[in-house]
């Protein structure tokens, strides 16, 4: 089953909002057997609208729009798909008393009076409830084909695709002829070794994964692999994933450190979990992004203690305890001073594991012998300290996530 995918936004085409909707559905299509074969962003413009969606069902005979759907001036998607379908807008009577609960519960007085076009529904339609918002999807089928229209905001538009389009289009995709070919996806998520680091370690088995094929994925994080089985039955699909991921373990080892969406804080919080550790942080450069990793995952508490962000050498000496003649004699950045760190934050929370990092973000501050991008990283384990240096190529905020995801993964190889 093919069909195209519309997203409505002037935002979208200047730039100023990525536009994450369309891999969103294309990504979760594929995986029920249904192909995106083609995707189109318009303005806020009536005529564009049209034009868009009507040449998409001329094509495919099938097309998803989000955006559009709000209670302001711009959004205009509803009653222009509508004028496609000659449906008058019609209020629904029964979503407009759901409008009006949603809003008594959320406290906020009377529901204001632009929302009730919300309510307003092209005759014909299957309104799909919104559980997240106020704007209901639906789902327009006659003469020019079937449109359905979704919200733009995006925790709005999946929970709608998940819950309520999804199932229509597996049953639809599916149909009386047996099962349905899909579009698999696995990824594998490494870190500590570079893009071209990864294809010399695997590049000798692309060619045994097949029909499986493999992409490479760097970003701040890492690389993450992405191994997909395309247009095969969903067993076959599975199969072939499987065997593919079985052969990259072992040869990826310690660089990878999960599957999926798994972030590596989660995965550090589990190893400590498990040896009854717990920890704490010292953070310099990274400004307390170590902590915002590890305190996102749920159920964090457990394990990590708290932190100190010591930026200045005052703070280094005064809430940590490092000695005042290393920072003299070594500077800030330096290995005796981050060893210091990690071993200052454990004796001031008390617990097993520290971690500490310290560095030159840039884009000043650097010199001949520290040049920008240089960091130092030290975990104490226990009575044990290990550091590393490192560079990270990049501006400010690129050597900050790259130090903090460094620091997570030398306690997640020390605890391997």
């Amino acid at each position: 089953m093919d069909l195209e995918v519309v997203t409505v936004g002037t935002e979208l085409l200047l730039g100023f909002t990525l536009d994450t909707n369309a891999a969103d559905i294309a990504r979760s299509l594929a995986s029920i057997g249904v192909r995106v074969v083609r995707l189109t962003t318009v303005g806020d413009d009536a005529r564009a609208i049209r034009g868009a969606v009507s040449d998409g069902l001329h094509r495919s005979g099938f097309v998803i729009v989000t955006g559009g759907l709000g209670p302001t001036r711009d959004d205009i998607t509803k009653q222009a798909v509508a004028d496609i379908y000659r449906a008058p807008l019609e209020l629904d009577e029964d979503y407009l008393s759901v409008l009006e609960q949603r809003f008594a519960r959320l406290g906020r007085g009377p529901m204001p009076e632009s929302n009730r076009t919300q309510a307003q529904v092209p005759r014909g339609a299957i309104v799909l409830p919104n559980r997240r918002g106020t704007a209901p999807g639906l789902w327009l089928h006659g003469e020019p084909g079937s449109t359905v229209l979704l919200p733009g905001i995006p925790q709005e538009m999946r929970s709608l695709l998940e819950r309520e389009v999804m199932p229509r289009l597996s049953r639809l995709a599916s149909g009386a002829s047996g099962e349905a070919t899909v579009t698999l996806s696995r990824t594998l998520r490494t870190t500590g070794v570079s893009e071209s680091g990864l294809a010399d370690q695997i590049g000798h088995l692309d060619r045994t994964f097949d029909p499986v094929s493999l992409a490479y994925l760097p970003g701040l994080d890492g690389v993450d692999l992405r191994l997909s089985a395309c247009q095969m039955t969903r067993t076959a699909a599975e199969s072939a994933l499987a065997r593919a991921v079985d052969q990259l373990r072992p040869v990826l080892g310690q660089n990878l450190y999960g599957e999926g969406d798994v972030q590596l804080a989660a995965v550090v919080l589990e190893r400590l979990r498990a040896s009854a550790w717990q920890l704490a942080t010292a953070e310099s450069c990274t400004g307390g992004l170590i902590g915002a990793k590890l305190t996102a995952v749920p159920g964090s508490s457990d394990v990590y203690v708290g932190g100190v962000v010591c930026y200045s050498n005052e703070s280094k000496a005064r809430d940590l305890g490092v000695p005042e003649e290393l920072l003299r004699d070594h500077g800030a950045v330096s290995e005796a001073v981050v060893r210091a760190m990690a071993e200052g934050v454990c004796r001031r929370f008390g617990t097993a594991v520290g971690i500490a990092v310290t560095g030159i973000a840039g884009p000043g501050g650097g010199s001949d012998q520290k040049p920008r991008g240089t960091v130092w990283i030290a975990v104490q384990r226990r009575s044990r300290v290990e550091s590393i240096r490192r560079w990270f190529p990049g501006g400010r905020e690129e050597v900050r996530q790259r130090s903090a995801q460094a620091a997570l993964d030398l306690v997640r190889r020390l605890t391997d």
